[in-house]
């Protein structure tokens, strides 16, 4: 008897992932860390050659939020990417560490507006913290967070940011995969999806940060855009998917 068999591309895409050796993957993985921490090394580098502009703290407030939403619109656009070509299923390996860079880098530009932004006296605070009074860190945070909690009730792009900074907070503490099984998979998904609503937040974030006039978020307006598209679509193929019936395998006798 002669069995034919229908190769789903989701059976290709787990077998071109088997396919990398771990030599390969540990290679990919040391590239992306260097790749990703390199903005952080540009801003290092800025920051100790005193050129960082005329306003250092507007400029490393831009500069670590562009970057966040750069590296979380990459993540995003590792699933379509994969399903338009099953070649490239093993970038799937990458994607938690994408967006724990993107984190990271969020919460440098969260960090800057606290730290720098508010009045917080963090050359004070460090200076204390040497000569081991760090009770001032404290005294410091009370002096501030009126401002910062004045900010958060007035300020629309601050409420908008803060969530998109608390949804990746979420998403980030629960990465780890031992997190993953003790929450089940599928309740997992549920959450690791709010990640779309981390990015619109963090898109109008940045549109409602900028002045009147100014169109500079655009263009990740638009790559934000073409992402939840391409979600929608293969969602909606998959529901219709489903209403059809299911393909049988068929069967030749051979004499």
């Amino acid at each position: 008897m002669i069995v034919v068999t229908v190769i789903t591309p989701a059976a290709i895409t787990y077998a071109s992932s088997k396919l990398m050796s771990k030599r390969a993957i540990l290679a990919l993985k040391l590239a992306l860390h260097l790749l990703c921490l390199t903005p952080f090394g540009v801003l290092l580098y800025r920051f100790q050659h005193d050129n960082l502009g005329a306003d250092p703290v507007n400029t490393i407030t831009h500069f670590t939020g562009d970057w966040a939403l750069y590296i979380l619109l990459t993540s995003l656009a590792i699933t379509p990417l994969r399903r338009l070509n099953s070649s490239i299923a093993f970038l799937v390996r990458f994607r938690r560490l994408i967006g724990l860079y993107a984190f990271f880098y969020v919460s440098l530009h969260l960090a800057t507006y606290v730290f720098l932004f508010s009045g917080y006296d963090l050359f004070t605070a460090l200076t204390s913290l040497k000569a081991g009074h760090p009770a001032v860190l404290i005294d410091q945070w009370k002096q501030v967070w009126p401002t910062i909690w004045d900010d958060l009730r007035k300020r629309r792009f601050i409420q908008v940011g803060f969530c998109s900074w608390l949804i990746l907070l979420a998403l980030a503490c629960t990465s780890p995969a031992v997190i993953m099984r003790a929450m089940g998979g599928k309740n997992w998904q549920r959450l690791h999806r709010l990640v779309y609503v981390a990015a619109i937040a963090a898109v109008i974030h940045f549109w409602w940060l900028v002045k009147a006039g100014v169109r500079t978020p655009w263009k990740d307006t638009a790559v934000l855009t073409v992402l939840l598209l391409a979600r929608i679509i293969y969602t909606g193929l998959k529901s219709r998917k489903k209403l059809l019936p299911a393909p049988t395998q068929v069967k030749l006798a051979s004499q």
